[in-house]
């Protein structure tokens, strides 16, 4: 009786159609609306895959790399028994280099001066073998210490932490420049643009967009990822990051906010006042430490290939941080040099490498001695405006040495004169730096050791001491009537005066 109610029920007619179909209609577009919201999540889950695999692209090199980072500079083993060796791990950690407030008056840097830092987004410390740490020409290994600070870019995105460094989106560098505003430039070329930007933690940063012509971008990008992208040094600009987005290269480096040495010599920031030569002193010898840094304690060794006064940063406290890596080339230990296309800037490239294209870690120490010229005399490498015979910096300063009147190549914007030593001293290394014959050319370690102020002062009191002992030796002698020993004592003597006086 029920089973009959039941079928009479389902037979009734509802908008035209039994019952029945109705249900069964209902059912049937339950199941198919169940069935597109799990294909939706699976869609899903796979497009949110692919955009992670995107950005894992392996021409952007992420390996790990054990780097030996020694103290550069000549240092005594028992007053400095450590030195700094840390490892660049996979997982992505980042620290900065310890900040040291070195003041201009100064005449001793502290022991952290020559610490090189390497690290990423998170610290660990684990044992790990060094690939090269030469100090000098010495070649000891020491044990080793290091240091962690604060990272500048906590407080960012746990999520976009990528490899060594930190992975921006587009819109993270949008929102950071305000949209790549003009009023944001800080620098051109044909490189592309750099413009000043603010993280969303508050950090400065210099976002440098690379222009995309015929590729130059991307290749200007994997050479400085390769280059800088794992080193950490006191006097190296520090890459934060990357952006890799369709089209879009950029690289975000710490933002320096005092301008560039060229700018500071012949540019804007002279309405600041001159550079003292105290501070174009702490500004080459920081640099001269990086170049160390980068041809002496790692490998492979880094040849900038594009050292000039407008790459080398400036902070506060006058601290020099080598920048703009777009150039660099990176040679392995077994190689003497590499060939490749000639690249830099007029009048700073080392002659060898204009005429014949063979490249070395020299080329970037003849580079480094037109630097040094151009902060002593305050010219321009190659200044046209100059008569025929002053064009070229270098060959005009060594005409001038020649004629004994070095003093007379000093800037002269220079509110108070160095002491006639130490000007001396600064042309004697450039000299040697810009040397015709490369194999003549000192390695960057002995050019640090040969700008340190501390070095000579001690030298010299060790020569004046030497003479003193061999005048008395003489005196003594010629009161016991040896002649003949009187006449090689002054000889001697004679050769020691002649050494001081020649360095």
């Amino acid at each position: 009786m029920a089973s009959g109610d039941l079928n009479r029920e389902l037979k009734k007619k509802v908008l035209g159609m039994r019952l029945w179909e109705v249900i069964g209609i209902c059912v049937g577009a339950f199941i198919v609306l169940i069935l597109c919201i799990l294909s939706m999540w699976v869609t899903c889950r796979r497009r949110s895959k692919r955009t992670n695999n995107k950005y894992s692209d392996p021409q952007i090199p992420f390996a790990s790399k054990d780097i030996k980072v020694d103290i550069v500079g000549d240092r005594n083993m028992n007053d400095h028994p450590e030195s700094l060796v840390v490892t660049v791990p996979d997982k992505s950690s980042d620290k900065n280099s310890e900040k040291l407030l070195v003041h201009l008056g100064m005449s001793k840097s502290s022991d952290a001066d020559n610490i090189s830092q390497c690290s990423s987004m998170y610290y660990h410390e684990r044992p790990c073998s060094s690939q090269s740490g030469e100090e000098g020409s010495s070649g000891t290994v020491r044990k080793q210490s290091s240091y962690a600070t604060a990272s500048p870019l906590i407080g960012l995105p746990e999520m976009s932490h990528l490899g060594w460094g930190h992975w921006f989106t587009l819109r993270d560098l949008q929102l950071a420049t305000n949209r790549f505003s003009a009023e944001n430039v800080i620098g051109e070329g044909g490189y592309g643009v750099v413009y000043r930007g603010v993280l969303i933690n508050g950090t400065e940063v210099a976002v440098k967009k690379l222009l995309n012509n015929l590729g130059q971008a991307e290749r200007e990008f994997r050479v400085e990822v390769e280059a800088i992208g794992h080193v950490r040094h006191k006097n190296l600009v520090r890459l934060l990051g990357y952006c890799v987005e369709g089209v879009h290269r950029m690289l975000v480096y710490e933002y320096m906010n005092n301008g560039n040495l060229e700018q500071w010599l012949h540019g804007a920031m002279r309405q600041h006042g001159s550079l003292t030569w105290e501070a174009r002193m702490k500004v080459l010898i920081g640099t001269a430490k990086a170049l160390a840094y980068l041809h002496e304690a790692i490998e492979p060794k880094v040849i900038h290939r594009d050292i000039k006064s407008s790459n080398i940063l400036i902070d506060h406290d006058f601290n020099s941080k080598v920048s703009d890596f777009g150039l660099a080339k990176l040679l392995d230990s077994g190689e003497s040099h590499i060939t490749t296309r000639v690249m830099g800037t007029f009048g700073y490239v080392a002659p060898e490498y204009a005429n014949t294209g063979l490249l070395n870690e020299k080329s970037d120490v003849y580079s480094f001695g037109v630097l040094l010229l151009e902060a002593i005399t305050g010219r321009d490498p190659v200044d046209y405006s100059r008569p025929a015979n002053e064009v070229n910096l270098v060959e005009w300063l060594k005409t001038m040495v020649g004629n004994r009147r070095a003093e007379e190549v000093l800037d002269p914007d220079l509110e108070t004169k160095p002491p006639t030593r130490a000007l001396k001293c600064a042309l004697l290394v450039a000299l040697r730096c810009v040397d015709p014959d490369s194999q003549k050319r000192p390695k960057m370690s002995q050019v640090v050791r040969m700008l340190e102020a501390d070095d000579f002062p001690h030298r010299e009191d060790r020569r004046n001491r030497k003479t003193r002992t061999a005048s008395m030796e003489i005196e003594s002698m010629k009161d016991n009537g040896n002649s003949a020993e009187v006449d090689s004592k002054v000889g001697q003597s004679e050769n020691t005066t002649s050494e001081i006086l020649h360095e």
